[in-house]
């Protein structure tokens, strides 16, 4: 196309955008903190680059005036430029942005070892990381400008940096690869947020060991496939769960073990001819190591998905706390009353109080399961090396991330706001025969072989239905017509107190053992048993 042609269409766009209204005008440069305005933590949200907004008075026109004229770093061989519908497609600033503070630290460490290469001057070195804090001041400060005709945050901060102090910023891409950069990035990135959700996990725990310490010694009755099975007491099915969520930030834990390597210097594929030291900027970014194999350093994603696993494990743990809350807060249950401020209302019916955070919780359990499989899937076709398909790797990550911290944030503060109905689930108890096993137990204790227990204390709870009655109504002449070895001791057994007195191996529900459960996590976990 002419110049002349260039110019009428430039000033056809700049027509038809004037007779847009401002309020109807479509956004281009949009922030990540829009899509995760619900966030509950701010400074998590920070440590994540999930809260960076720009200033509002964004002139559009001239973001697209500039990309009309600006051409791209990688355009040298190329004769025409990329079409509008293409600029679109292919961005990913409008989310990678997100990943502004570990794509600068990156290049800190990139630009220091250069130089310590003798790859670039001292003095270029400087200028390099002085403009670089700069533009980190501008992103913090909502300066900024992003721009979509520069494709991502690597490359608005690159051209930005030229921009800034010219021809220096041009060695920074010195042995460097967009392909390794962004892997750089992203494995500081999940590096970052696996400590912000164990931190999560954590408060989340403390939670529902605090309610442990509240209810100490209230039995409830315990379920198997849904319906009435043994008693245990509260405090130990709280502490399951506190159990799993300690294996939930295991999994992460070694997950950052595993993806704490540095591909950083792989560049595109097949590393670099120049003498670079990877072991410098791997120590510097605080990995273990570079990466042995500069093919597998660009192309995989398995730290990506072992984390969106970990999380999804997570994500099932939640769900089923949320489901259980959620059915101890009905009227068929009536367990637990969770207070106003974690509860809802209908629009049309003025009785309900609803626990929808538990509800919630449970439902976007489905969202992290989604993301994994998303990842999953794209990366289940591709051949080595890298493929612009890994570009998509982003949004369910960060999706992931943003949904379990909710998550597991809501369930804190869910735990920190309900209250057990003692009298309630006292009233429930003695409807299930929960001591029928304990009953077996005592038959195994004189010498009857648990198979026949087992058949004796079935009639037994045959004969209490009827009768309408409870295995301790039941007379000692009753339980002699089932069994002669019954004996006065026999009531020892009977009776959900009497039986989870009873209970005495390691890891179960007897008081005892849960005891010393509470005692390991209040002293784990760095509680103070006096603070409410």
């Amino acid at each position: 196309m002419c110049n002349s042609s260039k110019t009428l269409a430039v000033v056809a766009v700049f027509l038809m955008e004037s007779l847009v209204s401002a309020s109807s005008r479509t956004q281009i440069l949009s922030s990540p903190a829009d899509i995760f305005l619900n966030r509950a933590t701010e400074s998590r949200q920070a440590s994540l680059g999930f809260n960076y907004r720009p200033k509002p008075k964004q002139n559009t026109f001239l973001c697209k005036m500039s990309a009309s004229k600006e051409g791209k770093l990688w355009g040298g061989r190329f004769e025409e430029s990329v079409t509008e519908a293409v600029e679109k497609f292919t961005e990913s600033i409008s989310y990678d942005k997100a990943l502004y503070k570990h794509d600068i630290m990156g290049s800190k460490a990139h630009a220091s070892m250069l130089a310590q290469q003798g790859l670039i001057s001292t003095s270029d070195r400087d200028s390099i990381l002085q403009g670089l804090d700069e533009i980190e001041r501008q992103i913090k400060a909502g300066e900024f400008v992003w721009r979509t005709d520069r494709e991502d945050v690597h490359m608005n901060i690159e051209a930005t940096l030229t921009d800034m102090i010219g021809e220096p910023a041009k060695k920074l891409h010195t042995a460097r690869s967009r392909n390794d950069q962004v892997q750089t990035d992203f494995r500081l990135w999940c590096r970052d947020a696996i400590d912000t959700i164990i931190g999560s996990i954590k408060c989340l725990q403390i939670a529902l060991v605090k309610l442990v310490l509240k209810n100490e010694g209230l039995i409830i009755p315990g379920y198997t496939h849904l319906q009435r099975a043994q008693p245990v007491l509260l405090q130990h099915l709280l502490l399951a769960y506190v159990e799993q969520l300690e294996r939930d930030a295991g999994r992460l834990l070694d997950c950052k073990v595993r993806l704490n390597f540095c591909p950083l210097g792989a560049c595109a594929l097949a590393g670099t001819g120049l003498p670079i030291d990877r072991f410098m900027t791997s120590d510097a970014l605080k990995f273990a190591a570079p990466m042995r194999n500069s093919i597998d350093a660009v192309s995989d994603r398995d730290f990506v998905l072992e984390f969106l696993s970990a999380n999804s494990i997570t994500a099932i743990h939640l769900s089923r706390l949320g489901e259980e809350w959620v059915l101890w807060a009905s009227e068929e249950f009536g367990f637990i009353t969770p207070s106003d401020s974690v509860s809802t209302g209908s629009s049309i019916m003025p009785q309900k109080k609803n626990p929808d955070p538990m509800e919630l919780v449970r439902g976007k359990s489905a969202r992290v399961i989604g993301d994994l499989v998303t990842l999953l899937t794209l990366c289940k076709g591709l051949p080595l090396a890298y493929n612009r398909d890994l570009q998509e790797d982003k949004e369910p990550t960060f999706d992931s991330v943003k949904t379990i911290v909710g998550m597991l944030e809501v369930s804190a503060e869910f735990a920190q706001n309900i209250t057990f109905n003692k009298e309630r689930i006292q009233k429930a108890l003695p409807a299930g025969h929960l001591d029928a096993t304990t009953l077996a137990d005592y038959l195994v204790n004189k010498q009857i072989p648990f198979r026949t227990s087992h058949d004796i204390v079935g009639r037994a709870v045959a004969l209490c239905v009827s009768k309408n009655c409870q295995l301790q109504d039941l007379s000692l002449d009753e339980l002699k017509s089932l069994s002669p070895v019954f004996d006065e001791d026999v009531y020892e057994y009977l009776g959900v107190e009497n039986a989870i007195r009873k209970f005495c191996s390691y890891g179960s529900t007897g008081s005892a053992c849960v005891a010393s459960q509470v005692d390991y996590w209040v002293t784990k976990l760095e509680i103070d048993r006096s603070s409410p």
